[in-house]
């Protein structure tokens, strides 16, 4: 097996009394695409905020390509190649598909905002920028204002503005919320087109996206990891099937 990209020990995290996750550990390979799933308040938004940098755990460590990066804060993180999409990304809805992902290409060189104006006809800004949107199926859409894209697009678009800033691991908090079964169905079949291009961690409520994409699923229950393996062997786990899947049989 390959030397894991991402790896975890331990990692606690508590608001006042709530154990929001207890000595979580993980390991994710390259390529792979591990989904982490479990009911609403059971850590999993909390565990992707530890790994993204926004959370700061109280114990445990977290490591990313062979480099302890439990203090690192965001931007550090972002820079090693760890990007966030879906929960915190941010589009300009005023602004073009094309001007978003530029925009995003910008901030990962740490340039400033004030010279965007000049900077947003730069091919080194544009050329990749159209690139990551021919990716997601939005090449067509680039000179669209945001605003006026459907809400399966728009997430389409979050996922372009974090494929363009080169990462080597994909954080993706509920990608397919607040879809339709064909725009669902359209983002399951995207994120496919990623696998083994890179790690990505999926937080999905979806369980029919879940066992269509994932080689690996991890089940958390009240803030704890109740098991891990693959989706076959996570359907048939007795303990995940009653606190979770909801189905029948022994």
């Amino acid at each position: 097996m390959a030397e894991a990209l991402l790896e975890t020990a331990g990692l606690t995290k508590r608001f006042g009394g709530l154990v929001a996750t207890g000595n979580v550990s993980l390991s994710i390979a390259p390529g792979e695409i591990h989904a982490v799933i479990g009911p609403n308040g059971a850590g999993k938004t909390t565990l992707i905020g530890q790994l993204s940098g926004e959370l700061k755990p109280d114990s445990g460590a977290i490591r990313f390509a062979g480099a302890d990066i439990s203090r690192l804060g965001p931007a550090r993180r972002a820079a090693l190649g760890i990007a966030r999409s879906f929960q915190i990304t941010s589009i300009f809805r005023e602004f073009t598909a094309l001007d978003n992902v530029a925009l995003a290409i910008q901030a990962r060189a740490g340039h400033s905002f004030r010279f965007w104006r000049a900077a947003r006809r730069d091919a080194r800004l544009r050329d990749p920028a159209f690139a990551a949107l021919g990716v997601v199926g939005l090449a067509g859409r680039a000179e669209l204002v945001a605003g006026s894209l459907s809400h399966g697009e728009r997430r389409a678009l979050e996922l372009a503005m974090a494929l363009a800033t080169a990462p080597r691991l994909l954080l993706l908090d509920e990608p397919t919320a607040g879809m339709g079964p064909e725009e669902s169905a359209s983002m399951v079949h995207l994120l496919a087109g990623l696998k083994g291009r890179f790690s990505i961690v999926l937080v999905e409520h979806d369980m029919d996206a879940v066992f269509a994409l994932a080689d690996r699923i991890t089940v958390m229950v009240y803030g704890r990891v109740i098991a891990s393996g693959t989706p076959a062997v996570i359907r048939a786990d007795p303990e995940v099937r009653r606190a979770y899947l909801g189905e029948e049989g022994g």
